[in-house]
């Protein structure tokens, strides 16, 4: 599934740029950047590194870099479903950040500025769509992944995040890339 290995790439590097973005580190206690610190230490022991995860979370739980540190644990150890809980969050967070409506079905592009990359918070809102959109697909979860991939393509029409490669993937439905 050459496709969808492209699109777990790009997941990933999208993520990877935005957990490095300084503004998600502003205001993040002390005490739970060292529990985010030492969850990615103890990646391989799940059980430390998720303890770890839920100390960041009770120190600081709506801190976007420690919502996202808990997405990409579940999401790089597979449990999925899991990682679609915290994209929700993320996803509410994201749309608090930016005075949008909680529903994503109801955001128009006019309510913030999706057209600059440099924009960070509508950024971190259109990552957070993709990646709901992502892991409904991967769910089974066809309809709600389209239309979020819909919605998020009429967010960001010059397709900044890549969105038309989901597109693809969810025209597909399920059909093996490769055959």
């Amino acid at each position: 599934m050459r496709m969808a290995n492209q699109v777990e790439n790009l997941l990933s590097a999208a993520q990877d740029a935005l957990l490095a973005d300084a503004l998600f580190g502003i205001g993040l206690p002390a005490a739970a950047e060292d529990h985010l610190t030492r969850a990615g230490l103890a990646y391989q022991q799940d059980d430390v590194a998720e303890q770890h995860l839920r100390e960041a979370r009770a120190l600081a739980p709506d801190h976007a870099a420690v919502l996202i540190g808990i997405y990409r644990f579940y999401f790089y150890k597979g449990r999925l479903r899991e990682a679609l809980d915290i994209a929700r969050a993320c996803l509410t967070k994201a749309a608090q950040d930016n005075g949008l409506v909680a529903d994503w079905r109801r955001v128009r592009a006019a309510d913030a500025d999706f057209a600059s990359f440099d924009a960070v918070l509508p950024r971190f809102y259109l990552f957070t769509l993709k990646a709901y959109a992502y892991l409904q697909m991967r769910l089974g979860h066809l309809e709600e992944g389209g239309e979020a991939v819909h919605k998020l393509l009429e967010l960001d029409p010059s397709d900044k995040l890549n969105a038309r490669l989901l597109l693809n993937v969810w025209q597909r439905k399920g059909r093996d890339d490769e055959g």
